[in-house]
């Protein structure tokens, strides 16, 4: 059983900043691409950033320059720095990672969400 727990989110003003995180948890082997998506109701689920195992990261154009991934290999987390927050930034943030568990082969798994509003 393998688990992802957001945590980070809230209320912020545009221009402000926030730090999402996310821990995995679970009988956990290794941890290989870790990704952020975020989505808006009644849209689709959108990618965000991306971190593979070696530190490579990619950026949707939109956040490009104001959102930072990093991950934690030894703690099993992932982060996104987001700064120079917009209110187009609004929307509930999900983590997801590719993990091979002891007894499970690699399997996406997803986290709950945790929302972020930028209003003024």
């Amino acid at each position: 059983q393998v688990q992802l727990v957001e945590s980070g989110g809230g209320l912020v003003q545009p221009g402000g900043s926030l730090r999402l995180s996310c821990a995995a948890s679970g009988s956990i082997f290794s941890i290989h691409t870790m990704r952020w998506y975020r989505q808006v109701p009644g849209k689709q689920r959108d990618l965000v950033a991306t971190i593979r195992s070696g530190g490579d990261t990619t950026y949707a154009d939109s956040v490009k320059g104001r959102f930072t991934i990093s991950r934690d290999n030894a703690k099993n987390t992932v982060a996104l720095q987001m700064n120079n927050l917009k209110p187009e930034d609004t929307a509930a943030y999900y983590c997801n990672a590719d993990i091979r568990t002891l007894t499970v082969n690699l399997q996406t798994y997803w986290g709950q969400g945790t929302q972020v509003t930028v209003s003024s």
